[in-house]
């Protein structure tokens, strides 16, 4: 696992990517960033990954969201692999990847990140990379974390879901319900009283009632 939990600084690595050389706060910024890995170059589920990720971009472009993948192997192997990526969407045949791939052909970030996989292994006996996703706020701390194995590709819609409830509640003391999404309604968070909900959201707070009486299922529109 790795060392970090959320509310933890990201490790401020360094590292060689398709666009040279980063470090990684530098890179990200004042943006919120998306770091995500992948097992392997010219993989089937991996490619199938990266061309949505490559097709949404402009959905995390229009969040403030800085997108940034790794791969356990080398940048000339990844700027390869990137043409294979960005031609499995005809629509974005010969057009750049629009974000960087980090080489970590040596595993040692992904030993420092918590990201190998043991039960997937390359042909050496090696294990891979699995499918983690963090998500870093504008303050460089980790704000989620998500992680797949090997075998099993994410959703990147969900992904978007979820920055979308951090983003909207890192600024409002609101907290998101299940299978929420933006337009819903949200949920007053329980540290509140009642008189402060009524003052900080002007559209109302609506309570339902629950069988124990007690008032803590309450809504409202952020």
């Amino acid at each position: 696992m790795p060392g970090f939990l959320l509310g933890d600084v990201f490790p401020n690595f360094e590292a060689e990517t398709t666009i040279g050389k980063i470090k990684l706060h530098d890179f990200l910024g004042n943006s919120w960033g998306v770091l995500f890995s992948h097992p392997k170059d010219f993989t089937p589920v991996c490619t199938t990954e990266l061309a949505c990720a490559a097709k949404i971009s402009d959905e995390f472009k229009k969040r403030g969201v800085k997108m940034i993948a790794l791969s356990i192997d080398s940048v000339e192997d990844h700027r390869s692999w990137s043409e294979d990526v960005m031609a499995f969407n005809s629509e974005t045949t010969g057009s750049p990847l629009p974000f960087p791939i980090i080489a970590d052909d040596k595993r040692e970030l992904s030993l420092q990140l918590g990201m190998l996989d043991p039960d997937e292994k390359d042909k050496d006996g090696v294990p891979l990379t699995a499918r983690c996703v963090f998500v870093i706020g504008p303050d460089k701390r980790l704000k989620l974390s998500i992680l797949y194995p090997a075998t099993t590709g994410r959703n990147f819609n969900e992904l978007l879901r979820v920055i979308d409830s951090l983003q909207l509640t890192a600024q409002k003391k609101v907290a998101t319900p299940v299978d929420w999404k933006p337009g819903d309604k949200v949920m007053v968070i329980p540290s509140l009283s009642d008189a402060e909900a009524a003052a900080l959201f002007p559209s109302g707070v609506t309570t339902k009632e629950v069988p124990s009486g007690k008032k803590y299922l309450r809504y409202t529109q952020p």
